[in-house]
This record gives C-alpha cells, sequence and structure tokens, in this order.
C-alpha cells in the first residue's frame, strides 16, 4: 500500500514537472546567447564559463527547462541587472523559475553559468511564460566585445571558498565575479571565456593544452570545432603559464615526461612557445588589441623568471597592439579570493582604457 501511494506521487511529482509546455523554443529569435554556445534545433548546450542566456520581456515570471550532465553546474539568474538567485542543474530534465510574482512591465533576465565545463555540460530546451507574460525584442549584441584566455584564476576556482582551503570544487566557483568578468562588465562589453583549470600552454596537469583547446566548440570533442566568424572581439586578454610553471619543475610528472621527456624546455624555448600561440590568436583575430597577462598567483612573485618570458616574447612579436600586463604577486596562500579578483579587475580595467581604444 505504500508503495503504491509512493508511486502515485511519483507520477504526480513527474505530471506536474513537465505538464507545462515549451512556449519559446532554444533556438527562439528573442533570445541572445553569450560566449562559446551549440545552438541546436533542440536543444542549446552550455559549457564554457560565463555561458549566459538572455531575454527582455513584458510580464511577473519566466520558467526554464534544463538537464545537466553530472548535477555539478551552478548558475545566476540575473533580473533587471541583479542577481536574483543561484541553482544548481540536476540531471533530470526539469523545469526552474527563474523569476516569478514580478511587477507586470518590462524586465530583462539572464541566466548566467558560473562553472567551468570540466563539470559537465548543461543543455537548455527552451521557457515556459508566465500568462500574459510576452518575450520583447531580443538583447542587442553589445557594440564591445572581449575574449579572455585563461586557467583556473580566469575561472574564478575557489573565490568563494572563504575557508582558506582553496577547494576547487564547483560551490565554490563563480565565473561572474572573476577578474575577467568584472572587467567585460565594466565596459558593457560581450564576453568569451575560454579557461580551464590546471591549463598550461607547453604543459597541463592533464593531457589537453590551451593550444589544442582555443579553437573547440565543445571543449570536450577534438572534433568539434568553433566557427570564429561568430565572435570577434575587440579585446583578446591572455592569461596563462601560471601552470607551465609549476609543471616544469616536476620532471617526474607524467605530463612533464609526456610533453617534455627527460629534458626540460629552454627559456627559450617556452619564449617561442608563448611567442607562438600569441601568432595563432593574431592570425585569427588579426585587428584585435591583444594582451598577455600572467597572475596574480606566484608565477610573479618576485624573482620568478615567467614574467620576462611572457615580455620577450610580446617584444618579440613587434606588434604595437600586443601588450604585457603582469598582476603582482598577491602573496596569499591558494587561489584568488573575491577581494582579489576585484583588485586583478581594477587593474586590467585601469590598463585597457589607458591603452585601448575601442
Amino acid at each position: 500500500m505504500n508503495k503504491l501511494f509512493c508511486t502515485i506521487l511519483l507520477s504526480l511529482g513527474s505530471f506536474a514537472c513537465f505538464a507545462q509546455q515549451i512556449t519559446v523554443k532554444n533556438d527562439d529569435e528573442h533570445i541572445h546567447y553569450m560566449g562559446r554556445v551549440d545552438v541546436r534545433t533542440d536543444s542549446t548546450m552550455l559549457s564554457w564559463s560565463g555561458n549566459s542566456v538572455k531575454i527582455n520581456f513584458n510580464g511577473t515570471g519566466v520558467k526554464a527547462m534544463l538537464k545537466d550532465q553530472a548535477g555539478l553546474n551552478y548558475y545566476n539568474v540575473i533580473v533587471d541587472g541583479q542577481v536574483a538567485q543561484k541553482f544548481k542543474a540536476e540531471t533530470q530534465k526539469q523545469w526552474y523559475t527563474l523569476a516569478s510574482g514580478l511587477t507586470a512591465g518590462p524586465h530583462s533576465l539572464e541566466l548566467y553559468k558560473l562553472s567551468e565545463w570540466a563539470f559537465g555540460q548543461t543543455w537548455f530546451y527552451g521557457l515556459n511564460l508566465d500568462e500574459g507574460t510576452q518575450l520583447l525584442t531580443a538583447p542587442e549584441t553589445k557594440k564591445r566585445k572581449i575574449e579572455f584566455y585563461g586557467n583556473s584564476i580566469t575561472c574564478g576556482y575557489g573565490n568563494l571558498d572563504t575557508t582558506k582551503q582553496d577547494r576547487g570544487t564547483s560551490p565554490f566557483e563563480d565565473n561572474y565575479q572573476s577578474y575577467a568578468a568584472i572587467t567585460a562588465r565594466h565596459f558593457d562589453a560581450e564576453y568569451s571565456c575560454i579557461a580551464k583549470s590546471g591549463i598550461g600552454i607547453m604543459v597541463s596537469w592533464f593531457p589537453l593544452i590551451m593550444p589544442e583547446m582555443y579553437n573547440r566548440l565543445d571543449a570536450n570533442d577534438s572534433t568539434s570545432k568553433w566557427d570564429f566568424s561568430k565572435y570577434t572581439p575587440d579585446v583578446v586578454v591572455v592569461n596563462l603559464f601560471q601552470n607551465d610553471s609549476w609543471i616544469i619543475a616536476q620532471a617526474k610528472h607524467e605530463q612533464y615526461k609526456a610533453r617534455f621527456g627527460n629534458k626540460a624546455p629552454t627559456p627559450d624555448d617556452i619564449i617561442s612557445v608563448y611567442q607562438a600561440f600569441i601568432s595563432i590568436i593574431r592570425l585569427t583575430y588579426p585587428k584585435a588589441q591583444i594582451i598577455c597577462a600572467l597572475g596574480s598567483m606566484d608565477a610573479t612573485r618576485d624573482g620568478s623568471a615567467w614574467p620576462g618570458y611572457v615580455r620577450q616574447a610580446v617584444k618579440n612579436l613587434k606588434d604595437k597592439n600586443i601588450y604585457s600586463l603582469m598582476f603582482p604577486y598577491k602573496n596569499t596562500g591558494g587561489h584568488p579570493s573575491l577581494k582579489e579578483h576585484k583588485v586583478m579587475a581594477d587593474q586590467l580595467i585601469g590598463f585597457i582604457e589607458k591603452n585601448v581604444k575601442w
């Protein structure tokens, strides 16, 4: 009897979950996506940090149907420019109330992915609008565009962990409050974030390096290529080499052996590899202003050779629109905190305001 009762309840719950119908499909023209997303006829794949779904609407409330690959991804819901809630997407395909009980009238809404692609993908199927609610013209593509290539610092790894344990699990990662996203919002720019914790240019903590990932749509799939004609940034910020600086000192690490064998790269090798990657970015975006950054972890500590490698590569390129920028060593343990991300953002914003016309 109890088992039957539970079965009925589960059935009713399932019915309640799917009784509402998708009234706005994922490929509707009223939806604006930000970042590298894969829009298909049945769903849109969100995977990169900072991927977002934006709409304008007139009415009181909106729901979204989502399914997460592993139940690890977190999202911000931003209503009328303010973070209204944060939630974790689950592996069951279901509805999520993004906004409800709003004052009737025009509103903006953004669903923003906080966690990096290593925590899996999320599929967005569409929207259900409250009675009397209608979508307005899609948010316009912003005039300015910025793109970041980075590692855990750019992802926002551990920036919510106030215990100083530097935990890298998804509840403690918030890309919205990373220096990169803060900078993009300051300039009211479209934002694309190609980043992965642990990645390097020469060597990573795993078998993938940025020159092998930078051009992917689905970062997990080497055959999935991004169409660069869909997004042409005015400014590109590259903040890499932190992981290279660590692994190059660990000759017994499997990735060291896989990339270097038994011989460590020389300073000239390091400069050459960095220069080659920046040359790829330049070839991809001939008119972009490129900022070669490093820090604010110990790759920029006093005495580190790595800032010199970056500066020399930039010098060798002889391109007046390629700059170097060193974030000073924060001199604290672990990854940057929210406060330290804000310091980085302020420095980057000031640098762009001084050097870039866009």
